[in-house]
């Protein structure tokens, strides 16, 4: 949905885009943005070379050699151009009244030459007094999903996005793109920024705390250009939404490594753990732990208490899962008298246990009623505020693998259990020897809303910041 009035809202919804300086053999950027094409968007072509012309309209895209000649303003464009050519593409596209354009181009000040700092500083001056929505450079620039504009020809193309994500990382902005969805969440919006010489990550960010189709924001930042405005903007977007923050940078080695990478100054880490705790945020250390915070945000009940009840195949994962979750600052408590009554009635002690956590294999031998039957008690334990439920690959893969319908019933007991149930519920599935089969099964988890991990550790590092996130 748009943001009307908000300076990015023609360049977040584009009708016309225009790449400008693509090659072959591969045309890299518009392979990409086909699908704009396809659903009815205007995709232009700039390239002045004539040997690059036939290929360009081999794919059914219309080149011009003078911007001049596009004929309606651009929303967005994306440059592929020589560094030293950039000044005059930015030019060409002010003259165009286009509203924005991601600089792809690299080669600026994060390289520390000479020439680099001058040409950015030659393209800030011009960006700044035209008030052109200059997104990078030495970036991949933007990824609307729903709009088909992609900056990688990997990305999907999907109107269900409900997470916006914001990377001065190229390569982060589209790894995310890609492992959030193959754990099944889709994007609204992404923004890979590079060096931010004119958009910093305070006005993705709060365009995006504005779009009513973004539920959660995440990103990848190493450095801010105004680090007051992006504290009061944080602070804002954290009262209307969760944003999970992943610092790059942390350590004095990192922080130089941002300096060559998109030319960022670090603050100090303490600094930054301060503002992000005054700001209410979600603060994460790499890829995993932030889809793993995602899917905990979007897919399972918000926790309201840190009282977890754990259920294991056997017993040595009921240890090991009893290890993870109190590691993480998590209660594994006694359960009432009358669940241990009930419980009592049918479960099987020889080779299990009923205590939390269970040993439950033995007692559910293959039957989902049996399950069901587990999960409806433990859920009206009083003492009990959310559950994590271990699936062991290394018993049940085979069976899964010689009788298909036996994996979709659980699925459907677990995914049952999911939307009746008011407390959080998240499954463990470590892949063991069966990784190849796991990765397989895991988007039927996936379609069905299970909040599925891949260990104990990251299910509890997942549950507990999100806890410390509603109750800060």
């Amino acid at each position: 949905m748009a943001v009307p009035g908000h300076r990015l809202d023609r360049m977040f919804n584009p009708e016309v885009v225009a790449v400008l300086g693509d090659k072959g053999p591969g045309y890299m950027w518009l392979h990409n943005n086909l699908p704009f094409k396809d659903k009815g968007g205007r995709l232009y072509s700039v390239q002045l070379d004539d040997k690059e012309i036939p290929g360009i309209e081999a794919l059914g895209v219309q080149n011009f050699k003078s911007m001049a000649d596009i004929p309606e303003p651009i929303d967005y464009a994306l440059v592929a151009v020589p560094r030293q050519v950039s000044p005059y593409v930015l030019k060409d596209l002010i003259a165009n009244k286009a509203n924005g354009a991601g600089f792809f181009t690299s080669g600026f000040a994060e390289t520390g030459e000479e020439l680099g700092v001058k040409l950015q500083a030659q393209l800030t001056e011009m960006a700044r007094e035209a008030r052109f929505n200059l997104v990078g450079p030495n970036c991949m620039g933007l990824y609307l999903p729903k709009a088909g504009v992609r900056f990688s020809a990997d990305a999907p193309v999907a109107g269900d996005g409900r997470v916006g994500f914001l990377s001065q990382s190229g390569t982060h902005g589209i790894m995310f793109s890609l492992v959030s969805a193959a754990n099944g969440i889709h994007l609204s919006r992404c923004a890979s920024f590079g060096n931010a010489i004119v958009l910093d990550v305070s006005d993705y960010l709060e365009y995006l705390m504005l779009d009513d189709e973004t539920e959660v924001i995440g990103m990848y930042v190493e450095g801010v250009k105004d680090g007051r405005r992006f504290f009061d903007t944080l602070r804002e977007a954290c009262k209307r939404k969760p944003v999970i923050v992943w610092k790059g940078g942390q350590t004095e080695a990192g922080a130089r490594a941002t300096m060559s990478h998109t030319g960022s100054l670090a603050a100090p880490q303490a600094v930054w753990d301060g503002m992000m705790r005054q700001c209410g945020a979600i603060t994460t250390n790499n890829l995993d732990e932030t889809i793993d915070t995602l899917k905990m945000l979007l897919n399972a009940r918000r926790p309201r208490g840190n009282g977890m009840a754990l259920l294991a195949q056997t017993g040595g994962q009921s240890v090991s899962i009893t290890d993870a979750f109190a590691k993480a600052g998590l209660r594994v408590p006694r359960f009432s008298d009358a669940t241990y009554t009930e419980l009592g009635e049918f479960f099987n002690i020889v080779g299990g246990s009923y205590q939390n956590p269970l040993d439950m294999a033995g007692t559910i031998q293959g039957s989902m009623d049996t399950l069901d039957r587990i999960l409806r008690i433990i859920d009206a334990d009083p003492n009990i505020d959310a559950m994590a439920m271990e699936l062991s690959a290394m018993f049940a893969a085979r069976q899964w693998k010689g009788k298909p319908e036996t994996l979709d019933r659980t699925i459907e007991t677990l995914a049952a259990h999911k939307e009746r149930s008011q407390k959080p519920f998240l499954v463990i599935l470590h892949p063991a020897h069966e990784a190849e089969y796991v990765a397989s099964i895991q988007p039927k988890f996936h379609a069905a809303g299970i909040p599925l991990y891949q260990s104990f550790e990251r299910a509890a590092a997942a549950f507990a910041r999100v806890l410390a996130y509603e109750h800060r």
